[in-house]
């Protein structure tokens, strides 16, 4: 194999690893405590995977909504519950498909029993859920199943 070979061969390889780079974050449960504890905004954290069809269902208004609601000092955070194989390729690819600007991490926990009493000691581990927080006022709410428009709309006014 020639050196131009060799070198066009690795270049090829190297590019191929960075356009598949992590762009997306892992996080432990104690990185999401310390983004909730360190928040001065509303948030919305959504809890949901790939392969669920009810939380890609309820995604895309989520995401409109984030948009809308930048300036209003809500932050939308959706945390990937999906299995270590999908992280970071498909989990990243579907976020660029469907365009998210809401930030994205992959939760890499394996221990549902440790980890959703850290979240809400109510949350069973089911997905869709979505946590509304409100630090300055003392509110917390999780909801623990797919919402319409409708409903999400309300619960974070709720939030307010």
């Amino acid at each position: 194999m020639s050196r131009v070979t060799f070198f066009l061969l690795i270049t090829a390889v190297l590019f191929s690893f960075s356009a598949h780079s992590q762009s997306i974050p892992s996080w432990k449960i104690t990185n999401l405590q310390k983004y909730i504890d360190n928040s001065d905004s509303i948030l919305v954290i959504n809890f949901w995977a790939t392969f669920c069809k009810p939380c890609i269902q309820e995604l895309p208004y989520m995401q409109s909504i984030s948009e809308k609601l930048k300036d209003k000092r809500v932050s939308i955070l959706l945390v990937s519950l999906d299995l270590p194989e999908a992280y970071p390729v498909a989990i990243n690819n579907f976020a660029k498909d469907n365009k998210y600007t809401a930030s994205v991490v992959w939760l890499n926990e394996t221990n549902a029993d440790y980890f959703c009493p850290k979240v809400d000691k109510a949350w069973s581990g089911a997905i869709p859920s979505t946590l509304f927080i409100n630090r300055k006022k003392g509110y917390r709410k999780l909801v623990e199943e797919q919402m319409d428009r409708e409903r999400f709309e309300r619960e974070l006014k709720k939030a307010f």
